[in-house]
Order: C-alpha cells, then sequence, then structure tokens
C-alpha cells in the first residue's frame, strides 16, 4: 500500500469532481448566469468537502505520529 493514501484520496476526489463538473457544463443547457452560480456552488460545496478530509487526514498523521512517539520512547 502506498504511505501516502489520504492524499492519493483526496486527489482522486478533486480530479473526479472536476472532470463531473467539465462535463456538467458542456451538456447543461442553461443560461451563463445560471451556469455561473451552479458552478460557484459547486465550488464552495467541494471546497468545503475538501477541507473536512484534509482535517481527517491531519487528525489521522496526527494520531500516528502521537503512536509512533509512544513507542519509540
Amino acid at each position: 500500500m502506498s504511505d501516502n493514501k489520504g492524499g492519493e484520496i483526496i486527489g482522486a476526489f478533486v480530479v473526479g469532481g472536476l472532470i463531473g463538473a467539465a462535463l456538467g457544463i458542456l451538456f447543461a443547457p442553461k443560461a451563463g448566469k445560471e451556469t455561473r452560480e451552479e458552478l460557484g456552488d459547486w465550488m464552495d460545496e467541494t471546497k468545503e468537502k475538501a477541507k473536512e478530509k484534509l482535517e481527517k487526514l491531519e487528525e489521522e498523521i496526527k494520531r500516528r505520529k502521537d503512536h509512533l512517539l509512544k513507542h519509540t520512547n
């Protein structure tokens, strides 16, 4: 397994979101203003989800660091 599993998950999440957004914009029969509003909403949601995932990753890194420090002393 990769040592950077959390980073890979976040990267895959971001790439998948970008691809989905691009396809949605390309195939949506909507006015430009409406599309921009939806894109802005999507970006806000994606940013919040990425922030949550990053916080979980930071907690996991801290937990593992504390565990390693306990067992090396």
